[in-house]
């Protein structure tokens, strides 16, 4: 008889996301701490709303189980929100209260005679970083280029916070490298805010911002709005002698759903033409909070749950 086939190992199992608490707080800040009893995440995300009402994320790297959440108001009950991804799975939420203290006490003992000091003193952490000033230039009808200065200290990574044409609030991570970014997919003659934020061991720093007035289309070119004057602009592009066609601009095809659960349903989509740098799965929970699901530009297919 033929040698009976080898078992095949079992994938994974589901990750499962434990409590969320919050300690460490501030007037303006406040350190959350979760658990995962089992399994491992690729990725976290904190939601909360802030002062204002607007949704904010906070991404947090896979093997971190803390992060501090800052540039909160004092006196103000917060609710974070924690999710974990899992592949293109978003687990969650678990939940956690927060009220933010309106005054810290913070106790100082007095220092040791000088002679009890010990004679090697430690090392210095290294300073919190600074934002310096964010600029928009090279406006263009569907996209603004940003460009920023970090006149002191470095950052692990920048986030670009704006709302789109719908209002949905829209991320752009940046490394903490760059010190630019092009912002596309805007809407001609509209006025946008973009607010960048830094973030460096776990705190997100900031924002700074600036307005930009996107360009208006016109027959021979575009014209744009300078956001610090409010006066028309106007750019007249001749049309240029025919070159080499550039690279045709990919179409998205048909969006489907399937597989459909109590709890989640799996989205596929097809691109007939050229090629995306990726793709985003926006939707609204029951709550009615807007949320965001990355995918990559090799898949046609996501989870949703």
């Amino acid at each position: 008889p033929a040698p009976p086939e080898e078992e095949q190992e079992e994938p994974p199992s589901q990750p499962h996301l434990g409590d969320l608490t919050a300690s460490d707080i501030t007037p303006t800040s406040v350190q959350l701490q979760w658990t995962v009893p089992e399994g491992t995440f690729d990725s976290f995300t904190v939601q909360y709303k802030d002062a204002q009402g607007q949704p904010q994320l906070v991404p947090v790297d896979g093997k971190s189980r803390m992060v501090t959440v800052s540039d909160l108001v004092p006196s103000r009950r917060y609710k974070f929100n924690l999710y974990g991804l899992w592949g293109w799975k978003r687990l969650g939420p678990i939940s956690t209260d927060a009220v933010i203290l309106l005054h810290c006490a913070l106790s100082i003992a007095a220092p040791a005679p000088p002679e009890e000091k010990q004679e090697e003193e430690e090392e210095e952490p290294p300073s919190e970083p600074h934002l310096g000033d964010l600029t928009a230039s090279n406006i263009t009808p569907t996209s603004v280029q940003l460009e920023w200065t970090v006149p002191e200290g470095t950052f692990d990574s920048f986030t670009v916070q704006y709302k789109d044409a719908q209002g949905q609030p829209q991320v752009v991570p940046v490394d903490g490298e760059s010190r630019t970014v092009t912002v596309s997919d805007l809407v001609p003659s509209r006025r946008y805010k973009f607010n960048l934020y830094g973030m460096w061991k776990r705190k997100r720093l900031g924002p700074i911002s600036t307005d930009a007035v996107t360009g208006e289309k016109m027959q021979y070119g575009w014209m744009s709005v300078c956001p610090q004057c409010f006066l028309h602009c106007p750019l007249c592009i001749p049309a240029p002698a025919p070159p080499d066609e550039p690279p045709s601009r990919p179409r998205l095809g048909e969006l489907m759903a399937s597989d459909i659960t109590p709890t989640s349903v799996q989205l596929q989509w097809t691109v007939p033409e050229g090629t995306f740098e990726s793709f985003t799965v926006q939707y609204k929970d029951a709550q009615g909070q807007p949320q965001v699901v990355p995918v990559d530009r090799e898949s046609r297919t996501v989870t949703v749950s």
